[in-house]
């Protein structure tokens, strides 16, 4: 019965923040060691990639990665991906192959356990706010200048319309790639809006796919509008070409 689907789905998406917060927690004193110094990142993003391994298979999810491109542990990039789901961020830690920093919503800094390691360890920006968003974008800058990678959502968040594949890319990513002449790597998931999208009755357990798309280099670009433009069309292309929703 429907109703009965339902309740099993609830409990279901209850686990998701059981497990996203158990491990956390019985990782806390390593993860307050390793955020304390930015030179210990490489470590907080080890145990990263341990929780987000946890996470994935502890909700019945089995990823799938394809990569087209082969990534160098030793350089930068610039990760970007579509974004319909919550289990995105856990997806791309586990997609990664480099240390990488977030540029994330505050918002987010608010949950417990998850919130005060999201704010030691990601560079935190309010959408809304301009002075917010080119502190931001200077962090980018900094953390780049050191040889980490960065990961930014490119749509800005996830889309009001669940029926539509892409939302309009943002400038930042691009600008920050052209300026430090960094490769752009398109991932593709799949399946994130379909296994685990926003709503307490949608979703289940099942294979979640990710597709890393070759690099779109920016080497000798300038900043200019026109390479912006087609950067961000070139990226949303790349990462629409396995979105079939």
């Amino acid at each position: 019965m429907v109703w009965i689907k339902n309740i099993l789905i609830v409990v279901w998406r209850i686990w998701f923040y059981i497990i996203v917060i158990t491990p956390l927690v019985i990782l806390l004193p390593f993860l307050l060691i390793t955020t304390s110094k930015e030179k210990w990142y490489p470590g907080t993003f080890r145990i990263g990639k341990l929780w987000a391994s946890i996470v994935l298979y502890g909700m019945g999810f089995f990823p799938k990665v394809t990569y087209n491109t082969h990534l160098d542990k030793r350089k930068s990039y610039m990760l970007t991906a579509n974004h319909s789901s919550m289990i995105d961020i856990m997806m791309m830690i586990y997609v990664s192959k480099t240390p990488f920093v977030f540029i994330g919503k505050r918002e987010l800094a608010k949950l417990p356990v998850f919130g005060l390691i999201y704010r030691r360890s990601c560079i935190l920006v309010d959408r809304r706010n301009a002075k917010s968003r080119k502190n931001a974008f200077m962090e980018a800058q900094r953390r780049l200048k050191d040889g980490v990678s960065i990961c930014i959502f490119p749509e800005g968040g996830v889309p009001n319309d669940i029926t539509k594949v892409l939302d309009e890319f943002k400038d930042g990513a691009f600008r920050l790639s052209i300026e430090h002449h960094i490769p752009i790597v398109p991932i593709s998931f799949p399946d994130s809006k379909k296994r685990f999208r926003y709503g307490f009755t949608s979703g289940s357990p099942g294979v979640l796919r990710a597709v890393v798309h070759p690099l779109i280099h920016t080497k000798g670009l300038e900043l200019t509008f026109e390479n912006r433009k087609r950067l961000k069309r070139e990226t949303a292309a790349a990462i629409a070409s396995e979105l079939y929703w």
